[in-house]
């Protein structure tokens, strides 16, 4: 057989090449990592850089911040009934928030109009559901869960998704978060106000859209409404501004915003002032107050020192660390003059510390796992050792031993001690709380000192009758049980005077029941126990 012409057999050769390199190119491919494979696996990959590369653009910030909303709403619902107790301040809610509309707006007229809106709310909650100790404190779990999802946002605005996440775990995992998740009172309110108000306050400065500002306004107008104090956070805000050199229109937009979301407050401080013994029981800051607040803003201008490069207009130091320091810090000072500082008023300062703490958290992790697995399993075992240490108070928080006192505790201890019938007291007056947490368990007894209850009077806690009736009463009744402080009064009202005069010349003590922050006792004529 002839050979193929030349022109055929280049053609041959052309081909068969062809053939062999295209054969080849898939092995050639199939070795050679794919750029995406790459940025999957390479060693300093975090766990937010994973789980961005693997969702839609649209979805990944609020992906990040599942984890810190799912963390609070397991610790808050964690234990959340506390053991069936409830606490004077919660007692307070349960009962103001049962009244009708107009006993709840008759009663802010003479008490407790700070927290009026509040209790505005919870009548709502009770009306659709009345769920008992559930519905009074659900509303704060998913209060907070919201601030933990605000969080995680903001970090992940001024320090990457990492700092994002950690901060929104640390804010989760935070002691006074988790006490206050779990609350029937208005501050994880207040807190989450405050942090959806710095997370819009951030997004105004950046884009400077007059929506933006007009949403910064009603978030802290409501934040304010709530709890008066929470105009501290706008002092924060504005001091922010000033230390990220935030000058011309940002500013001012802010300034016309913040006299805004002030606004509606002037006529709750006018009334409050006129309330103002509702907080005589505050004393001055305790030195070891002052201390422990003072070391944490230490540790927090430490973790300041910490943060990587600012993004933004805003770094996240100078938002963090006038939102941690300024409102306890100004407490703490006009308490010198007028006694006014409670942690749980300034409760959205934490935030700041949660901000601090997760940036310095991810960074960690970043030059830890740069130097190799040793260096990460030693950091995570640091973590793991102060969360197990924290295991023992969160354990505490969900017991009734948690709280000042336990209302419902003194209600059934009444409930067991006394007869159909028997006198009742409270030394003094204003410890009526577990009569309004627990009703039933006062059914038969004759409340020897009231003149008016709570609800027709508009107060908290009823009105008394006159030393002399109260003195009247007591010498016909032939048993009387009483709920009074661990201590008694130092300055006594002259009810309370003539009530432990009588009890001391006229009965005898028959059995006495101490419960948390309160005793329960039985009184009953000589020779009658």
């Amino acid at each position: 057989m002839a050979p193929p012409p030349p022109r055929a057999r280049a053609a041959d050769m052309t081909t068969a090449g062809t053939t062999t390199t295209k054969a080849a190119q898939p092995a050639v491919s199939a070795a050679e990592p794919r750029t995406t494979d790459t940025r999957t696996i390479r060693p300093g990959a975090t766990f937010a850089g994973r789980l961005r590369l693997r969702l839609p653009r649209r979805a990944r910030p609020y992906a990040l911040v599942l984890l810190p909303v799912v963390l609070t709403l397991a610790t808050g619902l964690w234990g959340l009934d506390r053991e069936h107790s409830m606490w004077r301040d919660e007692s307070t809610t349960y009962q103001v928030a049962h009244r009708d509309l107009g006993t709840i707006l008759r009663t802010l007229g003479t008490v407790d109009v700070v927290h009026g809106l509040y209790y505005l709310l919870m009548y709502a909650v009770f009306g659709c559901w009345d769920g008992g100790l559930w519905a009074l404190r659900l509303p704060s779990v998913l209060a907070m869960a919201g601030a933990a999802a605000g969080v995680a946002l903001i970090g992940r605005r001024l320090a990457g998704p990492g700092a994002g996440l950690a901060a929104g775990l640390v804010f989760s995992l935070l002691p006074p978060v988790q006490r206050y998740a779990q609350e029937g009172r208005s501050y994880a309110l207040v807190c989450a106000c405050v942090v959806w108000g710095t997370y819009l306050l951030l997004r105004a400065v950046a884009g400077r859209t007059r929506r933006a500002w007009w949403g910064y306004a009603a978030v802290m107008a409501l934040a304010c409404l709530l709890h008066e104090f929470a105009v501290l956070a706008l002092l924060a805000h504005g001091l922010t501004l000033r230390c990220a050199r935030v000058r011309g229109d940002a500013f001012w937009s802010w300034a016309r915003a913040a006299a805004g979301a002030a606004v509606p407050l002037a006529p709750l401080v006018v009334v409050s002032q006129q309330q103002a013994r509702q907080v005589a029981w505050i004393s001055a800051p305790r030195v070891g107050q002052v201390a422990a607040f003072l070391g944490l803003a230490l540790a927090a201008g430490a973790l300041a020192r910490t943060v990587g490069k600012r993004r933004g207009r805003i770094g996240l130091p100078a938002l963090s660390l006038p939102l941690f320091v300024v409102p306890s810090a100004l407490l703490m000072a006009a308490s010198a003059l007028h006694p006014i500082y409670v942690d749980r008023y300034v409760l959205y300062g934490w935030l700041g510390f949660a901000l601090l703490l997760g940036a310095a958290l991810d960074r960690a992790l970043r030059a830890a796992r740069a130097r190799g697995p040793a260096t990460v399993g030693v950091l995570c075992g640091v973590v793991a050792a102060l969360l197990v240490a924290q295991a023992p108070y969160a354990l505490t928080l969900r017991t009734p031993d948690s709280r000042l006192d336990d209302t419902v505790a003194a209600a059934r201890a009444v409930g067991e001690l006394s007869e159909p019938g028997d006198g009742l007291l409270f030394l003094p007056f204003h410890r009526r709380e577990p009569l309004m947490s627990a009703p039933g368990e006062f059914r038969g007894l004759r409340d020897l000192a009231l003149a008016q209850d709570a609800s027709s009077s508009g107060t908290l806690w009823g009105t008394e009758l006159p030393p002399a009736v109260i003195r009247a009463r007591m010498l016909r009744a032939h048993r009387v049980t009483i709920i009074t402080d661990p201590l008694p009064s130092a300055r006594p009202s002259p009810q309370e005077a003539v009530e432990r005069a009588v009890l001391r010349d006229h009965f005898t003590l028959c059995e006495r029941r101490p419960v948390r922050g309160m005793r329960v006792v039985r009184y009953a004529r000589p020779g009658t126990c």
